[in-house]
């Protein structure tokens, strides 16, 4: 063994070759199509985004062992520490809803956590271990069904899952930007529309599933989550192999980036994701993040009873109030409110594309300008709105406001490449969504305990959202005031050439193709079959989805 191969050896994580999940495998050779990358995001995203439509469980959850006739529901005064080890009662919904929450607080830690990782060991390695976190856990969720222990579903759709959605929902947002830096907000637009899509796909599946796997002592749910499971496992191990890098350095045919005087909010330098706590424009755009957030997750939670209780019978067509309808009326209200809760999930869709690629044309600052001042007059609306009566203007501006809550999610990865460079955009990404995490308990307790707040004060149904309305214009302001104060980085945070140089090596960056790239279009052209095929295999589940949700939608215009 020679001085230099003994030197090499003595490095951890050393090789002599790459790995197959190493990130010099994956850097693309010339001729690789760009449009091969955006497929595999959204073959992961389309999977942990499924995380949005576990509700579909609760209630065949909530019915599990009475349904099998060995069981009846847990007591009311029974200890959630005690629920996480009982197997001879059912599990109320409200514990149930624990999982959800567990979903986005370890997505917001485990990204913030391994993001810089992340960086350095490439979008395949990540989205492996996404794929086996996310898929393992609702195997291990599975078994907690079978055992009827909620602790092991806890443990493995709510811990080891939601690390798993931290990693696969990250995974391909440095890599997109790379690939287009001539249109960051677009790329970016088109994968985190993915997990917004995810619960379209999901929900009605797991639906169809369960009804499949039922019988009169089954409520089938864990038939599901194994299906689920191992189809979502091909799907993200397909997505993490089709990962593909770019070489440093690498820009598409045709396109200069412009000089640094022609936009001064977008860099060609890099910051180092050390540094990123003590900047103040950091934390201004996770102000603006968690405000954007706050405000639209406060009321996707409560769009269903909200416009139940604000229009009551005027949604079937009977002049009456909420709390005056039978049974009867109450559940085709229901059904109608469902309608309006599948419409709001295609603008919360369609403007996470709509808005990203859009602020390629504006710019990142002036698209969150919009979102603030047009959410905030439709937040305004909503109190007239509905006392007028009007359901469509009540639910356009709802429709418009879910369009920007979703374009928040999609811009911001742009945002902060243009800010703080593309080197650890996706780390950078990763620690700004503790933003989410903080919105995610915000929102929804402003909205809940506001609710009960006024109905304590013994205001009509219909008007207990008003002032919750109001309140929530006043976060948006609070976004757009932070918004405004972005402004460039002084040079003082960005890495200096021989940092850059350092880091570069250390995620095993190369200036040319590497002859391991292996895989599809490591060689010349990549063919145009494989990219028809490539985004026919995200976009038939996708389209599936989007008929179901249009179906559903169709009912609340019946």
């Amino acid at each position: 063994m020679n001085a230099s191969t003994a030197g090499t050896a003595a490095l951890p994580g050393a090789h002599a070759s790459p790995g197959f999940l190493d990130k010099e495998r994956i850097i693309a050779a010339p001729g690789f199509n760009r449009w091969l990358v955006p497929p595999a995001a959204l073959a992961i995203h389309l999977c942990i985004g499924m995380a949005y439509g576990f509700s579909v469980f609760w209630l065949p959850l909530s019915k599990a062992l009475s349904t099998a006739g060995t069981g009846a529901a847990c007591a009311k005064d029974m200890s959630f520490f005690a629920e996480l080890f009982a197997s001879g009662c059912d599990w109320r919904v409200a514990t149930l809803g624990w999982m959800y929450t567990l979903f986005f607080v370890f997505l917001g830690c485990s990204a913030a956590i391994w993001g810089g990782w992340l960086e350095r060991a490439g979008p395949r390695k990540a989205g492996v271990v996404s794929a086996v976190c996310w898929c393992g856990g609702m195997l291990l969720s599975a078994l907690g069904i079978h055992l009827h222990q909620f602790w092991l579903m806890i443990l493995g759709s709510g811990v080891i899952g939601g690390i798993g959605l931290g990693l696969g929902y990250i995974s391909p947002v440095s890599t997109l930007i790379k690939w287009f830096p001539d249109r960051r907000g677009m790329a970016t637009g088109m994968a985190i529309m993915g997990f917004g899509g995810g619960a379209m796909i999901g929900s009605p599946l797991a639906v169809d599933l369960m009804k499949h796997f039922s019988s009169p002592t089954d409520v089938g749910v864990m038939q599901t989550f194994v299906v689920m499971a191992l189809v979502y496992f091909v799907f993200m191990m397909a997505g993490a192999l089709g990962y593909r890098v770019p070489p440093t350095g690498w820009k598409p045919a045709g396109w200069t980036p412009p000089p640094p005087s022609a936009n001064a909010m977008i860099t060609q330098r890099h910051v180092h994701v050390k540094r990123v706590w003590g900047i103040p424009q950091f934390w201004l755009i996770w102000v603006v993040l968690c405000m954007n957030v706050s405000a639209g997750i406060g009321v996707i939670g409560m769009a269903s009873p909200m416009l139940q209780e604000v229009f009551g019978g005027g949604l079937i067509g009977v002049q009456q109030k909420f709390g005056e309808l039978d049974k009867a009326q109450l559940a085709a209200i229901a059904a109608v409110a469902g309608g309006f809760t599948a419409l709001l999930s295609l603008f919360n869709i369609g403007g996470r594309f709509f808005w990203a690629s859009l602020s390629d044309k504006f710019g990142r600052k002036m698209t969150y300008v919009i979102f603030f001042v047009l959410g905030g007059l439709m937040y305004a609306s909503i109190p007239s709105s509905a006392g007028a009566g009007s359901k469509l203007l009540f639910v356009g501006a709802f429709c418009v406001i879910l369009s920007m809550y979703g374009g928040g999610f999609a811009t911001v990865p742009a945002y902060l490449a243009d800010l703080f460079g593309t080197q650890f955009v996706g780390a950078i990404h990763g620690r700004l969504l503790t933003a989410w995490a903080t919105a995610g308990i915000l929102g929804p307790v402003v909205v809940n305990y506001m609710r009960e707040y006024q109905l304590g004060l013994g205001l009509p149904r219909e008007q207990v959202y008003n002032q919750t309305m109001y309140i929530l214009v006043g976060m948006l302001v609070i976004g757009l005031i932070a918004n405004l104060m972005v402004r460039p980085l002084a040079d003082k945070w960005f890495m200096s050439d021989e940092e850059l140089a350092h880091e570069k090596k250390l995620a095993h960056e190369k200036s040319v193709a590497a002859e391991v790239g292996g895989g599809p279009g490591s060689g010349g052209t990549t063919s145009p079959a494989l990219v028809a095929f490539a985004w026919l295999a995200v976009g038939v589940p996708l389209a599936w989805g989007i008929y179901k949700t249009l179906v559903s939608a169709a009912k609340f215009f019946q």
